[in-house]
């Protein structure tokens, strides 16, 4: 009998039934913390390269850098999907 196909990872859901890709109730900190706390500071500065990553680095300096800067948001909410749907498979 032929498998369902597999869901993608833009089909992905967190535990509340949200597809992860719309960052349903999640904020900026939270995905940070997550990051941080997933990757370390040196691991995120490698695999997104921004200086707040990587000189001083603290949640409230990046949080001030990427409220004012929409490429870099978009690569750490991107991490963020990604990270958490290999989490969840």
């Amino acid at each position: 009998m032929p498998q369902p196909p597999r869901p993608s990872a833009h089909d992905a859901r967190d535990e509340s039934g949200h597809l992860i890709r719309e960052l349903h109730g999640i904020t900026l900190a939270q995905i940070l913390e997550y990051l941080v706390a997933a990757y370390g500071w040196p691991e995120l500065d490698r695999r997104i390269r921004i200086n707040c990553f990587a000189v001083n680095p603290s949640i409230k300096s990046s949080l001030t850098f990427l409220r004012r800067t929409p490429w870099a948001r978009a690569k750490v909410e991107e991490l963020y999907i990604e990270t958490r749907t290999a989490e969840l498979r």
